[in-house]
């Protein structure tokens, strides 16, 4: 069975173009460098240590869970029943304009000078 010895000239003249691919930005790796005091420091190995887990492993988890903790925060929001009622009718029944949205409703928007 012979294979097929092509070079890219060849291909290029069949029309097939080759495109070298970049890494995605998930593809890449990037660091952070921290200055803790040495017991912050200990603390920290010890309880990767308890987990099973190096020191980055569990540096990289504990700020990835707050992380995501804090975007919900701002997305997320509970509200019990009567509250949630108000906040449904304020959606609703939005008040009317005032003079300072017309005023901005009117103007061009600073992409389209």
């Amino acid at each position: 069975m012979a294979k097929d010895r092509s070079t890219s000239s060849d291909r290029l003249d069949a029309g097939t173009v080759t495109v070298a691919e970049r890494p995605s930005a998930a593809d890449t790796k990037g660091s952070i460098n921290l200055r803790i005091e040495t017991h912050t420091r200990q603390l920290i190995d010890d309880a990767a240590a308890v987990l099973g887990k190096t020191r980055t492993e569990f540096m990289i988890d504990s700020a990835r869970k707050v992380a995501i903790d804090v975007l919900l925060d701002q997305r997320l929001f509970v509200l019990d029943p009567e509250r949630y009622d108000a906040f449904v009718h304020a959606l609703d029944n939005p008040p009317a304009p005032g003079p300072k949205l017309r005023s901005l409703l009117r103007r061009a928007p600073a992409w389209g000078k």
